[in-house]
């Protein structure tokens, strides 16, 4: 029953849309409403036309700018920013040359200061050691010569007493001089 109520009404049953609706075409490409969708569209075109021209298109414009501006002061800071920190580089890399300049200079003198401090401790040891051995070597001939005059004494002794025991008696004044010759190697 609903079909045919559909179809006395020219609806399909299917799609529920009339059945003239089909026998015409696309609607966009109806020759019979052609004309003013041609109007309509220009009258939409011109309105969006307007729209866009002065209100979006000068925004969107201007956003452009202001882009292009940021971004060319931000270029501009960070050429700034560059430039700061290479002469940031370079003041450091002067001051790590001057501190490295500066330890080479103080360690040389603290050499050459330690050095003439070694040398003039060497030089004071030296000269004490000079005076010990000259006092030494002044001990050693006094000791050799109080030796030596204690070995003519001994000799003597030892002279006078051998001959006593083995020829006679001999004087002390002889028994020198024979000790006196020996020594002198006559």
């Amino acid at each position: 029953m609903a079909q045919d109520m559909a179809a006395d009404q020219g609806v399909t049953t299917e799609t529920g849309v009339p059945q003239e609706a089909h026998s015409t075409g696309f609607p966009p490409f109806n020759a019979q409403t052609f004309s003013s969708q041609i109007i309509w569209l220009v009258i939409v075109f011109g309105v969006l036309y307007v729209l866009m021209s002065r209100l979006a298109l000068p925004r969107i414009g201007k956003v452009i700018i202001d882009r292009r501006d940021r971004v060319a002061r931000d270029l501009e800071q960070a050429t700034l920013a560059k430039q700061k920190t290479d002469s940031a580089i370079a003041a450091y890399e002067k001051a790590l040359a001057e501190a490295r300049a500066r330890a080479h200079t103080i360690a040389q003198e603290t050499r050459d200061r330690l050095n003439a401090e070694t040398d003039r401790k060497r030089h004071e040891t030296e000269a004490a050691l000079a005076a010990k051995i000259a006092e030494a070597e002044a001990s050693i001939a006094k000791t050799k010569a109080s030796a030596l005059a204690n070995v003519r004494a001994v000799a003597i002794e030892v002279t006078g007493a051998i001959v006593n025991r083995l020829l006679e008696d001999v004087d002390k004044a002889s028994a020198e001089r024979a000790v006196d010759a020996v020594l002198k190697g006559n």
